[in-house]
Formats: C-alpha cells, structure tokens, sequence
C-alpha cells in the first residue's frame, strides 16, 4: 500500500502524489471500499482510484539512479521507423508501449518516431497524426518520471538529457 505524500507512476496519467486513503461515499455497494487520492503532478485534477485494483497500473517513480542510468542508455535504444500494415495495427503497438508503463520502452517510442518524423521530412511529408499523438504522450509521461526522479524541472529535462548524451559521447564523466 502506498503511502500519504509519496509519488508512484497511475496509468497513462504519469506521476501523481497520493494524497491519501479514504472511503468516499461513492455509492453504498462501494461504501466500505478504500480509494487513493491521487494529484497528478503534471496535470489538474484529482483521482480516486480503488487501492484493491488492478485495472490500472501503478508503480513506484524510478529513483535517481535509475533515471541517470535510462538516460544514459538511450543512444543504444533501438530508433528504427515503426511501420504497421494499417492504422489501427500501429495504434496498437503504441498503446501496447503505453501500457507497458516501462520508461525504457517509453524512450524506445520516442526515439523511433523521432527517426520516423525525420524520415517524412527528407521526403517533404509530414508525420501522421497517429505518431504525433503517441510521440507526445510518450515524452508526457517519460519526461515527468525523469522530472520526478532527477528533482529538475520537467521544461528542463529534453536539455538535461542531451547535454548527458553530449557528454557521454564525447567520453566526459557526469
């Protein structure tokens, strides 16, 4: 059970304080049921999500070691195109990332469509919308975390991330 003031990764809402547990008089087959109060640290809004659930997905945020650690790996993520047969077939492998809630498959995402936005422009095209709405959702969440977990500004974190690519690259100690 988690407890009051500390922040876990909820669903696809990204990093939230939990508030604490209370029973909210939601409706009387629910009323002896225990709920979080959940505040999204990068979104308005509250949640109450039911502590005995697990229809959504709910993690401890990545600690600092493990951040630095991602950020480090990530000129090694795979950043080949992702190419479906249809629409529906890539919206489904983007929702299948999404819900794998792993920050290193979040970066793989990312990264791949990067390369995919990139290709589209040296063809003077333009990236679907598809992989746009994916892409940003991706960043959303796994930009949060690395906030959370590094203790930096979320606006700061796509400059933190290439300054420590730059720097690992060039064979410079962080």
């Amino acid at each position: 059970m988690y407890q009051t003031g500390e922040l876990i990764v909820y669903g696809t809402t990204g990093v939230c304080r939990v508030e604490g547990v209370t029973k909210p008089r939601l409706n009387l087959a629910e009323r002896n049921r225990e709920y979080y109060l959940l505040t999204p640290l990068f979104q308005d809004g509250v949640i109450y999500s039911p502590v005995d659930s697990e229809k959504v997905a709910m993690r401890p945020v990545m600690t600092r070691q493990e951040a630095e650690e991602l950020v480090d790996q990530m000129p090694e993520l795979q950043a080949e195109a992702w190419k479906a047969p249809t629409m529906q077939a890539l919206t489904q492998r983007y929702q299948d990332v999404m819900r794998s809630h792993d920050c290193r498959q979040l970066a793989a995402l990312t990264k791949s469509i990067y390369a995919k936005r990139r290709q589209a422009e040296s063809h003077k095209r333009r990236l679907g919308l598809v992989d746009e709405r994916y892409m940003k959702q991706a960043e959303r969440l796994l930009y949060g975390e690395l906030s959370v977990a590094l203790d930096i500004p979320y606006d700061d974190v796509e400059a933190y991330i290439a300054r420590r690519v730059e720097a690992k690259s060039a064979g410079v100690g962080m």
